[in-house]
């Protein structure tokens, strides 16, 4: 019997190949309450460790439990909800009539009005999916993943395809199942997303955890400041300003983390005049990502 502070899912020693890619190296992982986040790079394991989570996958090597049995069994199968990134919907069938079917699926399902409100889909309930726009087809999909009334969530970038204003909404749907005492296993490439849900978070990286804690314990771990930036400079040529311990690219500026940051932003000057959108921050979430999945290519792409 289990008993409550066992985990939900425990992962030891488990590794998944395809050809000669390593996805999951040895991978030991456990899933308890609260929220957990799984960040990473495309290719890092995400995917992967969620197909073994659930069972879509065999591992080549390691074991994997969910609720003390093998994770495609049925009694595992009826106490959690899943979202993946793609899944279609029946056209000819109405929300209404989706969301009943799947429903019935488990023995002990929310009422269905409820689920319908908590997705934010009441007012489409009626409509076909096939009448659907992209955004309520993924609160569809929501609604599909949590009207089991599952003890185990796990959703797979949720608010792909959702505005602002339902994003938060989703958010604050997590947060009310989070405190019923629903486990959640979230991943996403969204820091905002993973800054503003989760207990504890996760980073993969090329198949391994390099990074297993809460957001203050991760950042603690970059007590540096950080120079955001236009340069002409090299990565070369960043990486040997006076301080600097990490360069990588964000978006169409370079970002700097330095542990003397005036020092840093003197030598940058004196050696590129024209620098422009120059700002100083403390460190991020994005930044300590950044920092733990950065290799020797990524600096040399740096441009």
């Amino acid at each position: 019997m289990r008993t409550s502070h066992e985990p939900l899912v425990s992962m030891h020693g488990c590794s998944k190949r395809y050809g000669t890619v390593t996805a999951l190296d040895g991978l030991d992982f456990e899933l308890g309450a609260g929220l957990t986040a799984v960040l990473g790079r495309n290719g890092a394991g995400k995917s992967t460790l969620v197909g073994l989570m659930l069972g879509l996958l065999r591992p080549d090597a390691g074991e994997i439990r969910a609720f003390g049995r093998a994770p495609h069994a049925l009694e595992v199968r009826q106490q959690r909800g899943v979202m993946l990134q793609t899944a279609g919907l029946p056209r000819p069938l109405t929300v209404r009539e989706l969301v009943q079917l799947f429903s019935g699926y488990y023995p002990a399902p929310r009422p269905l009005e409820e689920t319908l409100q908590r997705a934010g889909i009441a007012d489409v309930a009626n409509r076909r999916c096939s009448d659907l726009s992209g955004g309520q087809k993924r609160r569809v999909q929501f609604a599909l993943a949590i009207c089991g009334g599952p003890r185990l969530l796990v959703l797979d970038e949720p608010t792909v395809a959702l505005d602002l204003e339902a994003r938060h909404e989703v958010w604050k749907t997590i947060r009310d199942l989070v405190a019923e005492g629903t486990t959640v296993l979230l991943t996403t490439h969204h820091m905002e997303e993973a800054e503003a849900l989760a207990d504890r978070i996760v980073v993969l990286d090329r198949g391994r955890i390099v990074a297993d804690g809460t957001q203050e314990a991760i950042k603690a771990r970059f007590a540096t400041r950080t120079i955001r930036c236009r340069t002409q400079l090299t990565p070369v040529q960043l990486g040997a300003l006076p301080g600097v311990r990490n360069v990588a690219q964000a978006g169409m500026h370079v970002v700097l983390q330095t542990d003397a940051v005036e020092q840093t932003m003197r030598a940058l000057l004196d050696r590129d005049t024209t620098a422009t959108d120059l700002s100083i921050v403390d460190t991020e979430l994005e930044d300590a990502f950044l920092a733990l999945t950065r290799s020797n290519q990524d600096l040399q792409e740096v441009a």
